[in-house]
């Protein structure tokens, strides 16, 4: 697909959108389209897509869904609910093609002053929820995709928790493609914490099994003082679609943040998440868990931005890889020369199935003050024969064998989900996808 046709994709739904949407805005997404048309498309000769082709989304034509109700199938249940989560949340929203589907979203009761709702009925008229935050916490300037999403989201979700209010059940914003042949969607979600505020967000992203399209998601963490948020992403798209999302967290003091990313889906895959302690005392927990088979690619690239002192992380991603698949893990730890008494562990490890499959790790540290503790490590392996051995020589099947293993070596992260119906839901979904992985091996 020529930047030519994304120009004309762009002048073909502005007239679309709502006329009460802020200039700001307005202006954000002509400045964003202009970059991305400017720089084009990341290549492995960009560090940070060194490793990572995304040829095959730019040498491909993607539409934009079609803007009414009429132009949207409505959804399957099982493409809905892929992780079999109903009943765990307080309030559901659905997205379908990156649009709100008010008639399959449930918003519960919820606190004064919480708001939980389409983010395009807040820029049609509501602006007061998200002028200083939305667009203010991922940067587009060098991110091709972050710009590309920028100029042309249409819609997404708002969660907005006021100071000192605690919402007691999880919220839960699913998106999910109809898997119309190349399409494309640009979700938008803005998250933003009041001070003392705390709350559960879980993320799921969906399709139609064998369905190419095209999905590219930025979420926007806003968080005051002492909030505390608990974020899920739950990756399950068609094993011939794409996927690119970007999580960017903006913590004041005290705020404590746990971002858990689950990758079971997809062609190619790309994750960036980027969280900056910004405020002293802070502490982040980055969870990253993926399971890729056949010739599918994912990339998980985060960074943890230590600003000020005294704050805390930790880090722990695994991946499991069969077939001939791919995986990249790119972990960063930034430490300012302000950021005295900084505590972070960053640990990675990989899985491999198969000889065909691959790895590419690079955990970097970049220290620049000298009274902290910092620590990474990397690992890549097989099944330890002499266990499979053990587990067969006491009745169990090879397949079985090798099951139980896996599990245990994915249990580090899975058992670090505090919301039991996710755990649950995540572990059914993965024991399906390994009984698949493991009989192809």
């Amino acid at each position: 697909m020529s930047l030519d046709a994304y120009k004309a994709e762009f002048d073909k739904a502005k007239p679309q959108r709502s006329k009460g949407e802020p200039a700001r805005i307005g202006r954000a997404r002509d400045e964003a389209l202009s970059r991305f048309l400017a720089n084009g498309f990341p290549t492995t000769k960009n560090e940070e897509w060194k490793f990572t082709s995304v040829e095959k989304i730019a040498s491909r034509t993607f539409a934009l869904a079609g803007s009414g109700e009429a132009d949207r199938a409505k959804p399957a249940a099982k493409d809905v609910s892929p992780f079999q989560l109903s009943g765990a949340f307080g309030s559901e929203l659905v997205f379908v093609d990156g649009r709100y589907a008010a008639a399959l979203s449930t918003v519960g009761s919820l606190p004064k002053g919480v708001q939980v709702s389409s983010l395009a009925a807040y820029t049609a008229g509501q602006t007061d929820a998200i002028e200083s935050h939305l667009g203010q916490v991922a940067p587009f300037d060098r991110q091709p995709f972050v710009a590309l999403n920028t100029a042309f989201f249409a819609d997404g979700a708002l969660v907005s928790i006021p100071a000192r209010t605690v919402v007691e059940k999880p919220i839960h914003l699913q998106f999910i493609s109809t898997g119309q042949a190349n399409q494309m969607a640009h979700p938008r979600v803005l998250i933003v914490m009041g001070e003392q505020s705390q709350g559960a967000v879980v993320e799921s992203y969906a399709g139609p099994a064998g369905a190419e399209y095209f999905t590219n998601v930025v979420t926007e963490v806003v968080m005051g003082e002492q909030s505390v948020l608990d974020h899920y992403k739950l990756q399950h798209e068609s094993n011939q679609a794409f996927h690119i999302g970007a999580i960017y967290v903006k913590a004041a003091r005290s705020a404590n943040c746990s971002s858990h990313s689950i990758s079971l889906g997809g062609a190619l895959v790309r994750n960036d998440v980027v969280a900056v302690l910004g405020g002293e005392g802070g502490q982040c927990t980055l969870n990253g868990l993926y399971l890729v088979d056949g010739q599918r690619h994912v990339d998980n690239h985060t960074t943890i931005d230590h600003a000020m002192p005294n704050c805390d992380s930790r880090e722990i991603y695994k991946g499991i890889l069969a077939g001939k698949s791919r995986g990249v893990f790119n972990g960063k730890i930034i430490v300012r020369p302000d950021a005295q008494k900084t505590d972070a562990k960053q640990t990675n490890r990989a899985l491999l199935l198969s000889e065909d499959a691959q790895i590419n790790s690079k955990p970097e540290l970049e220290i620049f003050a000298n009274d902290v503790k910092c620590t990474h490590g990397a690992a890549v392996g097989q099944l330890d024969k002499d266990a499979v051995f053990y587990l067969r020589s006491r009745g169990i099947g090879l397949v079985e064998a090798r099951h139980v293993l896996i599990h245990a070596f994915a249990g580090d992260v899975l058992n670090k989900l505090p919301l039991l119906a996710v755990r649950k839901g995540v572990e059914d979904v993965l024991h399906r996808q390994l009984d698949n992985a493991l009989r192809a091996a």
